[in-house]
């Protein structure tokens, strides 16, 4: 009879070099207060000013956690301290195309975290509106209700790889169809 094999946990090291998230503990009940928010550019702040250490910042993501109704929460076994977000925790400021122009088309967007992640079943890609101007918000999932605002340059990379299809913009990886928007 073989052994089940329990998958080994990665390392801290190795989840803020990934972008993953520590997980697998119950959330302490009392809170505290941080100070920390996370811009709309994507910048981490304490007590208002910028956290310029990129390695800090990687070390805080990997304990961030979203609860049930979409609050933010740095969340460690011991503590936890809510984290405000004016739009989403992360931003994705690059995209490299793998197989372009083929049914295997890969979308891969970088965080300004440094962090990768392909789109496709496991990370949706969302265009929402702005119900008073209009204007769109695209998003890619990163991981554990997540998500990361897509920088407007990347936005309309996205948008000239797109095709027309059923009167939407669309496009493919990973072997999923997203919108990006109706065409009027």
């Amino acid at each position: 009879m073989m052994a089940k094999q329990v998958p080994k946990r990665k390392s801290l090291r190795e989840l803020m070099k990934s972008g993953g998230g520590l997980q697998g503990f119950s959330w302490p009940e009392g809170t505290q207060d941080f100070g920390i928010a996370i811009r709309r550019d994507g910048t981490w702040t304490h007590r208002g000013d910028p956290i310029h250490r990129e390695k800090l910042v990687q070390l805080f993501a990997t304990i961030l956690q979203r609860d049930a109704v979409g609050k933010y929460w740095l969340v460690t076994p011991v503590e936890k301290g809510r984290v405000d977000v004016e739009d989403a925790p992360f931003t994705a400021v690059e995209m490299r195309i793998e197989g372009a122009g083929t049914a295997e088309c890969i979308l891969h967007f970088r965080t300004n975290l440094g962090y990768w992640v392909a789109a496709g079943p496991n990370n949706a890609l969302r265009v929402e509106e702005e119900p008073a101007t209009g204007e769109p918000s695209p998003y890619i999932h990163i991981r554990d209700g997540l998500d990361a605002l897509i920088a407007r340059a990347v936005f309309y990379d996205l948008v000239a790889l797109a095709e027309e299809c059923d009167g939407a913009l669309t496009v493919t990886s990973g072997g999923v169809t997203f919108v990006l928007g109706r065409i009027e």
